[in-house]
């Protein structure tokens, strides 16, 4: 019974981490491609003058957010135990953009980004 509790909250864990990357994938997109564009400028609250200014610093966010979701999904199709170890890395790794987002910038972030890798992590650690 264990062991089949095991794989099943490995399985939520590894559903909640492809969550979390398509999400950091959907930040990489606001960044990078929208952030002067009237959805990119909405949801960070910009105006078209401040999107323009900051535009080269949200490239170089959204690249970094791309590399947090790469490495959740190199931990989910990972075969050894060593995943483990690479989620737990990226997940840290969100939880801390997340609080020092929320700190610096905006207080939604710790529950856009920060939470949902807490609440993963918890999963991941439930029976290991």
């Amino acid at each position: 019974l264990l062991k089949q509790n095991k794989e099943n909250t490995m399985l939520i864990a590894k559903f909640l981490m492809v969550f979390i990357a398509l999400l950091h994938i959907y930040f990489l997109i606001l960044e990078m491609f929208l952030w002067d564009k009237p959805l990119g400028m909405k949801a960070f609250g910009n105006s078209l003058e401040k999107a323009k200014i900051t535009k080269v610093l949200a490239q170089n966010q959204g690249l970094y957010n791309g590399f947090l979701a790469l490495g959740l999904l190199w931990a989910v199709v990972e075969k050894s135990s060593f995943s483990i170890h690479i989620a737990t890395f990226f997940l840290s790794c969100i939880v801390v953009a997340g609080i020092y987002g929320a700190m610096t910038a905006s207080k939604k972030i710790f529950f856009i980004q920060a939470l949902p890798a807490i609440i993963t992590l918890g999963v991941l650690y439930l029976f290991n």
